[in-house]
Formats: C-alpha cells, structure tokens, sequence
C-alpha cells in the first residue's frame, strides 16, 4: 500500500522511486502488484525492462530473441542473435 499524506485538504500518494508526495499520482496495476508513481519517468525507471546489451530501458516494442529482451536489432545481433532485422525486405 503507498504511503499517503494530506495536505490542503488533497490526499498525496508517495512515488515509489522518487518518494516525491505528488496530488496528481498514479497507480500501475500489473502482475498482480500496484505500483504509484508521480511521473511517467519514474514509471519507466522502475517498470520498464532493460536492453540485455546496451542496458537502456525499453520503451516501445523493443525486440525479443527466447527470454532475452534487446532495444533494437543491432544490441540483438551484437549478444549473437543474427536472424533479428531492422526491417523485412518488401514483397514485389
């Protein structure tokens, strides 16, 4: 449960990553665990996977190779997954 505080009579929730008492938090439901936050940065920071080569976060679609995540085709082929490409040659 997030820790809340009250001020001007406006309930705040705590980001869980910043601590920062925000009146315009949110909460992320996923997996079975609710997480608050006061930013979608923070959001991000703490939810979003890492590239398994280059260790930024994933946010967008991000590549998958088995149960290895990468950020782009390139950080996949770098970790040996070679069959992972940019973009499909187009149907003529």
């Amino acid at each position: 449960m997030p820790v809340e505080t009250v001020w001007l009579g406006e309930t705040m929730a705590k980001c869980e990553v910043c601590s920062n008492d925000y009146d315009m938090s949110f909460e992320v439901h996923a997996q079975g665990q609710v997480h608050t936050f006061d930013s979608f940065e923070c959001a991000i920071h703490r939810m979003a996977p890492q590239c398994e080569h280059c260790g930024c976060r994933i946010v967008g679609h991000g590549v998958q190779a088995g149960d290895h995540w990468y950020c782009c085709a390139h950080c996949a082929r770098a970790e040996g997954e070679h069959a992972i490409v940019d973009r499909a040659e187009a149907r003529v």
